[in-house]
């Protein structure tokens, strides 16, 4: 959430930059319940030192007196208002509250103006989409896919969108993880091992509540949440807690599997890999201090985008525009591997910086050296990587002319083989 008293004082820039995004919430609407929230906590306070006054008053009276019968009045009097404007001020309370999270964060001056995601910005690219192999075809047509991993199964079993990797298929992604996790490890990120189920508090803290409800899977009974991304229950580990500035920047990472109930368009875009219901990630999550978190997004973006060159899979970096950048986010780039099977780009993974929306949520902070002031973080992640998708590049790019898939060198080690095909 953003800075109530920047709300206040700077009302008409704050419409400016939610008017760039694609969320929409009524600005003036939540200024005139703050108001009267404002003027409604005041009376109370004013009430209850009356109270307070009129109570000190009573205390050396005597209790047969006239006069103490009327203080008695009085405080009885005051007391039923006091109770009266309370039950009033918590139903406005929880208007404000719903009003104030709909509020999203606004955009960075760097982020590029566009209405939808085909105003995204190309600004780096790496490695030569021409040669990836010539005998690419798109992943779910390879002959022997099935055998590698089993939709029909999943289906069964569960649902569209929960497949079964088998044999080569599962070591390869263990092996994608584990390549994953020891570059996060080499690069400073702490592993963390986390929940894959997370309360209503933590899924608020991040921004997925109450911005995506319909996307993930929900338990009623326990009104708990399977986590779309590791993002949530990460950021959420240090919930109300307070750093040392000393202790700035925190890295940690973790590996989860991730929910999502929104499948997306029809056709080639939902085929295979391309988008599932439950899929597997390593996420990267910072906690910086304010000054230092846009160099650190630039960090962050160079770690994801390292793990796709050692995978030697072409790819490009997008900054992404006011109108398709995410509910909780300041500035945000998205990284797209090269499919050579189906000639088009697969997003991979989300760097995004969200300044101190997050910490507000989740009451993180940091005590200032030379001041002792609490100020709040500024949190930041980004995928390191998604794995169907990348899964979908090597399997797609590395098509040999046998039928065979060559393994980029550095999976080689984890998977036990330089190669993996059909098996006999």
């Amino acid at each position: 959430m953003l800075d109530l008293k920047f709300i206040r004082e700077y009302t008409n820039e704050l419409k400016s930059g939610i008017a760039k995004k694609k969320f929409t919430c009524d600005m003036d609407a939540f200024i005139a319940i703050d108001n009267e929230r404002r003027e409604l906590l005041t009376h109370i306070e004013s009430l209850k030192a009356q109270q307070n006054i009129a109570g000190d008053s009573i205390k050396n009276l005597d209790k047969t007196s006239p006069e103490f019968h009327s203080k008695i009045n009085e405080l009885r009097i005051i007391s039923d208002n006091v109770k009266n404007l309370e039950t009033q001020f918590q139903k406005i309370e929880e208007q404000w509250k719903a009003l104030y999270l709909s509020i999203p964060n606004i955009p960075h001056a760097s982020v590029p103006t566009g209405k939808s995601a085909d105003d995204n910005q190309t600004i780096a690219t790496w490695g030569d989409i021409d040669r990836v192999s010539p005998f690419a075809v798109p992943h779910y047509d390879i002959s022997w896919f099935n055998q590698l991993i089993d939709f029909p199964r999943g289906v069964k079993v569960t649902g569209a969108g929960f497949p079964f990797y088998i044999g080569d298929g599962a070591r390869v992604v263990r092996g994608l993880i584990t390549f994953f996790l020891n570059e996060a490890k080499a690069n400073g990120y702490t592993e963390l091992m986390a929940p894959i189920m997370v309360n209503s508090d933590s899924a608020t803290a991040t921004g997925q509540l109450p911005d995506k409800e319909g996307q993930m899977y929900h338990n009623d009974t326990d009104n708990f949440y399977m986590i779309p991304t590791a993002e949530v229950p990460v950021t959420n580990f240090f919930r109300d807690e307070i750093f040392d500035e000393s202790e700035l920047p925190i890295y940690r990472c973790g590996y989860t599997p991730c929910f999502r109930r929104e499948a997306g368009s029809w056709g080639k875009d939902v085929r295979g890999l391309n988008r599932l219901h439950q899929f597997d990630k390593v996420e990267l999550v910072k906690w910086t201090h304010p000054n230092d978190s846009f160099q650190e997004l630039e960090k962050l973006r160079h770690d994801a985008e390292m793990l796709l060159q050692k995978m030697e899979l072409p790819y490009r970096v997008l900054s992404i525009c006011t109108g398709d950048i995410g509910f909780p986010h300041s500035k945000q780039y998205d990284l797209e591997v090269w499919s050579g099977g189906q000639n088009r780009w697969l997003e991979v993974s989300s760097c995004s910086n969200f300044t101190d929306f997050q910490a507000r949520r989740a009451g993180i902070k940091f005590r200032e050296k030379v001041t002792g002031k609490s100020t709040f973080v500024h949190t930041l992640n980004g995928s390191g990587l998604a794995i169907p998708r990348v899964l979908a590049a090597i399997l797609e790019n590395n098509l040999q002319e046998n039928e065979t898939v060559l393994l980029p060198k550095v999976l080689q080690e984890f998977v036990g083989k330089e190669k993996i095909g059909p098996v006999k």
